[in-house]
């Protein structure tokens, strides 16, 4: 079975044929025999790091080798009080640095076998929920909003499916699917709008999709490959450190080859000469250097852990700390696909909102940065917002280590941190006003609209492009309540919406229905 085929130019009856399979997929025994030939669906990690090995790594310094050198003859020419002091510092720099590094590796192999994630996928035609590792290529994979992507696979079924590929492509903006076979054998990945990738998400619609690379195969899997091939060299402090030592040992030779040269012109013992060389060099030996080192990176380390940040080799915080430019293209690959929303037109009204991320704390300023409490206006149109939304703001730990996260759409999750930041919360909100009915996002209408029970009776709350918006609507809010909309208050929204746009802002606009039913709801609407 050829993995590597461009699946994205076959038809589903050419994927099915190459694959062997159906549209309800594999038998339960056909799906065992490949797991057992192609292994399971999941990176191959490098090869554990034994602690024995971590311990070693720690005695590969010139320094630590010198003074262990020194602690020896130390203690052969009777000095018991210097070995000792030196041995302490010798064995408190390599158990920090140990301790360290193995903490961190656990932590790291923690992570990575945390929650295994699961599957919807057909076997034997029936719907079953199975571990991501036990996919093998040819299952036939059901996707829903949310969703992780659990292998690369070409799609089958997409109804206003919505991937974001942030991870993959760096682009944070979700990627609308279909199922059409493309034109061209090598086009890149983030162009081959009929797959779906492992380590992507789906945040909006659902699909079906037949299952074509699994493990190190998948794009994901590629790049790992990559990434463990890498060679890890040594950072700017760890030549220094190593120079330092070769010269301290080149002075520690010559001193004793002086010193006993020296005593024996002058008809001294041998013997007594080389032990007085050898105390001399032990004294060139700076005993405290490799502790200090090693106490102020893992100081270091401890902060970057508060930070969320695991660093698996202590000299790797000295490189982060000498990093003075860091290049990146105008992808925003290196984003942390987090969409904030910055401004908002409420009520005839320009509002900029602080913050950033999906941390629901900001403030709402006009233009000349007063800070103000959000309008009535401002209240409806972000309500608007939330209600015709399904993505969910979501927080994991306590306290200083507590971070929020969504669930679902980056720009709906950035419209439900701006709400949130003005007081309104989703969750009570869809209590207040349960949805009744929805006429779902697509391509074609540009717009998601919801209905929803309230004490005036069912309204319709809708969001999507602009002008899209404004075409269902003959009113407005404004300051002064609810006005008909004329063509050239058409015209100022429209100018204020191409001014967002041209700062590089993704601009959405909202309005709402009273009385709406699910046949009238994108007519005669108020733009918010």
């Amino acid at each position: 079975m050829n993995t590597n085929k461009p699946w994205h130019s076959l038809t589903k009856e050419e994927t099915f044929s190459e694959m062997g399979s159906s549209p309800v997929g594999l038998t339960n025994n056909e799906a065992e025999d490949r797991l057992v030939k192609i292994g399971p669906n999941e990176i191959q990690a490098v090869k554990r790091t034994s602690a024995w090995k971590i311990l070693l790594e720690q005695f590969k310094n010139i320094l630590i080798l010198i003074l262990l050198i020194a602690t020896i003859i130390s203690l052969f020419l009777g000095h018991g009080v210097e070995s000792i002091a030196i041995g302490v510092i010798v064995l408190f720099a390599v158990v920090l640095g140990f301790v360290q590094e193995y903490r961190a590796e656990r932590a790291i192999e923690a992570l990575r076998e945390m929650a295994a994630p699961t599957a919807s996928v057909f076997r034997d035609g029936v719907e079953i929920n199975i571990p991501s590792r036990d996919l093998v290529p040819g299952d036939v994979i059901l996707l829903h909003t949310g969703d992780r992507i659990p292998a690369d696979s070409r799609l089958l079924d997409a109804v206003n499916l919505q991937v974001v590929e942030a991870a993959l492509t760096g682009e944070s903006v979700p990627v609308e699917k279909h199922i059409q076979p493309l034109v061209g054998d090598d086009l890149p990945v983030g162009d081959r709008k009929n797959m779906v990738y492992a380590g992507t998400a789906a945040t909006y619609g659902r699909g079906k999709a037949i299952v074509v690379a699994t493990g190190m195969q998948t794009e994901f899997g590629k790049i790992a490959k990559l990434l463990q091939t890498i060679e890890t060299g040594k950072t700017p402090l760890q030549i220094n450190l190593d120079k330092v030592g070769t010269v301290l040992a080149r002075a520690a030779i010559v001193v004793v080859a002086l010193i006993v040269a020296l005593g024996l012109v002058r008809g001294q013992p041998f013997i007594e000469m080389l032990i007085f060389g050898i105390a001399l060099a032990v004294a060139v030996v700076p005993e405290a250097l490799p502790a200090v080192v090693t106490i102020s990176l893992a100081i270091g380390v401890q902060k970057m852990v508060k930070r969320n940040a695991l660093i698996r080799k202590l000299p790797a915080v000295e490189t982060l700390g000498s990093t003075s430019v860091i290049c990146s293209d105008k992808t925003g690959t290196l984003t942390k696909d987090e969409m904030t929303v910055q401004q908002l037109f409420a009520g005839g009204q320009l509002f900029h909102v602080t913050g950033s991320g999906y941390d629901p704390i900001g403030e709402y300023k006009l233009s000349d940065e007063t800070v103000v409490k959000p309008t009535k206006a401002l209240i409806q149109m972000l309500t608007a917002a939330v209600l015709a939304s399904d993505t969910q703001l979501v927080s994991s730990g306590e306290g200083s280590a507590k971070t929020w996260h969504i669930k679902g759409d980056p720009t709906e999750g950035a419209l439900i941190v701006a709400a949130s930041k003005a007081g309104l919360e989703k969750d009570q909100l869809d209590l207040t006003f349960p949805r009744l009915q929805e006429i779902p996002f697509s391509s074609e209408t540009k717009r998601m609209t919801t209905l929803h029970q309230t004490p005036d009776g069912i309204i319709a709350y809708a969001k999507g492009a602009p002008e899209m918006i404004l075409s269902s609507c003959d009113s407005i809010l404004t300051p002064d309540g609810i006005k008909p909309l004329d063509e050239k208050t058409r015209q100022d929204v429209l100018s204020a919406a191409l001014g967002m746009a041209e700062k590089a802002l993704r601009v959405l606009a909202m309005a709402n229905k009273q009385n709406a039913t699910l046949e009238n709801a994108q007519t005669g609407m108020t733009f918010l």
